[in-house]
């Protein structure tokens, strides 16, 4: 754990002025580019959420001749629950280097903090997390990455004939989430697969994949989004696929940013690490709370596959 990091001023140096012009160059800060997928539910009004899902579906019969009985059917739910967790961090920056700098470091930082929490997002919801990180809920699922794995929804992109069989062919990552009742609706790759697109070829050297009106690939007519924000670990996943609007969060606070210079700043070990007012400090504190599930409820094409294997998501591996 880390609870002494902060913005020195040879971290803050190339915002400093000198006598020369210059810009500041720096990325578009990319936010959660699972959650662009997800289906957002409306915001959490508690810390958790109780989402009735139904588990048995109904069965309707022919009745036999002109008095034969009605039957009856069974129609069942169970409960799955979203618990808003918080992600958090704060910002240290000594004074003087705020007052030596000619530009706005809370507007420099700010874009790439929500980056930072996006890929936490994304990992968590993927993976399970980020190295080191513990689910927070027990009520969180596992990384749609772990449980498509774990139920057998996942295939070597090494063992099949060509990256189009390995998605879009009879037995490849599409026929999976087909096989279990959904529809492909979205796809989260890492960014090399860019290059595997551009260069997939059929037998007569034509591109296999094309780009929408856009000018972006898609897979089938579902979307793919390839994120920079470093949340997807290419050792585990190259493409995942499956239908998000399975995949569903809530937020219970939105990001919001509180500006302090006084207070105090300690480790897990109580120990102060700075005093803002003594040591003529600011710090921006970010937090945010929110949570998601993946409810699964049998589907008319899949209405007695167990949990583990009717699952919305499969996934590429290398």
């Amino acid at each position: 754990m880390t609870y002494d990091n902060l913005i020195d001023r040879s971290d803050a140096a190339a915002l400093m002025p000198e006598d020369v012009a210059r810009d500041i160059i720096q990325g578009v800060a990319r936010q959660s580019y699972v959650l662009s997928l997800a289906t957002r539910l409306p915001d959490m009004p508690r810390k958790t959420r109780r989402m009735p899902v139904l588990s048995v579906l109904p069965t309707a019969y022919f009745v036999n001749g002109d008095t034969g009985l009605k039957q009856t059917t069974e129609v069942s739910w169970q409960n799955k629950f979203i618990t808003a967790e918080e992600i958090a961090v704060i910002v240290p920056v000594p004074n003087i280097v705020l007052d030596d700098s000619a530009y706005d470091i809370w507007g420099e930082v700010r874009p790439h903090i929500e980056t930072a929490f996006g890929k936490l997002i994304d990992a968590t919801m993927l993976y399970g997390g980020l190295p080191g990180y513990t689910r927070p809920s027990n009520d969180w699922p596992e990384g749609v990455v772990t449980s498509a794995m774990a139920g057998g929804m996942a295939l070597s992109l090494a063992g099949a004939a060509d990256l189009y069989d390995a998605t879009l062919g009879e037995f490849g990552t599409f026929h999976f989430v087909e096989e279990a009742g959904f529809s492909v609706t979205g796809n989260v790759a890492a960014v090399s697969m860019r290059a595997k697109l551009r260069g997939a070829r059929d037998s007569d050297g034509h591109p296999i994949f094309s780009r929408n009106a856009n000018g972006a690939f898609d897979l089938d007519g579902s979307p793919i989004v390839f994120p920079e924000n470093g949340s997807v670990d290419t050792s585990q996943s190259l493409l995942v696929s499956g239908d998000f609007r399975q995949l569903v969060f809530a937020v219970r606070t939105d990001i919001n940013y509180t500006i302090a210079t006084s207070g105090v700043i300690t480790d897990n070990n109580n120990t102060i690490i700075y005093n803002l007012f003594q040591q003529d400090m600011t710090a921006m504190k970010v937090i945010m709370r929110l949570g998601w599930q993946l409810p699964n409820p049998p589907n008319w094409l899949k209405p007695n596959n167990n949990d583990a294997t009717r699952y919305p998501f499969a996934v590429l591996t290398p």
